[in-house]
């Protein structure tokens, strides 16, 4: 049986800054490692030894069990955890078992990797909260700065996209209020850096100047056909 583990309920009172990584394969731990480097406390939950002897001195607290198993879960205090992510991928009735479990022991808001899109439609309909696709995603990103003058590209949903790069030279010299920027081009500026500074936000008294970068928004292909002009 595996140890009961009572961090959830140790950061209760400071709303639940914990959570639990379930699946330490190459998605898991490296969402594992990016929150302990964010100072979030990690709950590494594996099947293989030899992973969680591996992760055990890199993350919080790393134990070894069958996640499909709801008594397994209930002995590491799952149900005390508002944040769980699976990262299971080999095995994909293991990874929507696990899935379906967090979310019948209460766990608020779990993130599944999801490796097809009939796979995401069933975690979908089990009512998990974030389905994620690792690797179309990455793909896709890598896609799009492949093909224009990106300097990165972020997807959040299908209609809604951010994209950083340079400006192009019609729009420098004067405020963005009077550009129609967003009624020629369909996006709207947000962000601008200057060499040499950090990113500020951006407004429509904002007077670009060449060698800045600028983070704009809008449909996917209105900033794929933004980012073309620079």
């Amino acid at each position: 049986m595996p140890e009961r583990f009572s961090l959830g309920r140790q950061n209760a009172s400071r709303g639940g800054d914990s959570v639990a990584i379930i699946g330490l394969g190459r998605f898991g731990s490296a969402v594992a490692l990016e929150l302990m480097a964010s100072d979030v406390e990690v709950l590494g939950i594996d099947s293989s030894e030899r992973i969680v002897q591996e992760m055990s001195t890199k993350v919080t607290h790393c134990v070894r069990a069958d996640s499909t198993r709801e008594d397994a879960l209930r002995q590491l205090g799952i149900h005390e955890f508002k944040r769980a992510v699976v990262g299971i991928g080999t095995n994909i009735e293991a990874n929507m078992l696990t899935a379906s479990l967090l979310k019948t022991l209460g766990v608020g808001n779990v993130w599944a990797k999801a490796i097809s899109e009939a796979h995401g439609r069933i975690l979908d309909q089990l009512g998990i909260d974030h389905v994620v696709y690792p690797e179309n995603d990455m793909g896709r990103r890598v896609a799009h700065l492949v093909m224009g003058c990106m300097l990165d590209f972020i997807q959040f949903e299908p209609d809604y996209a951010m994209v950083k790069t340079a400006p192009p030279a019609m729009l420098l010299g004067r405020p963005l209020s009077e550009t129609g920027v967003r009624r020629r081009h369909g996006v709207t500026i947000v962000g601008v850096k200057r060499p040499g500074s950090a990113f500020t936000h951006a407004t429509g008294d904002t007077v670009l100047e060449s060698g800045d970068v600028v983070i704009a928004s809008g449909l996917p292909r209105a900033v794929e056909k933004f980012s073309e002009l620079s």
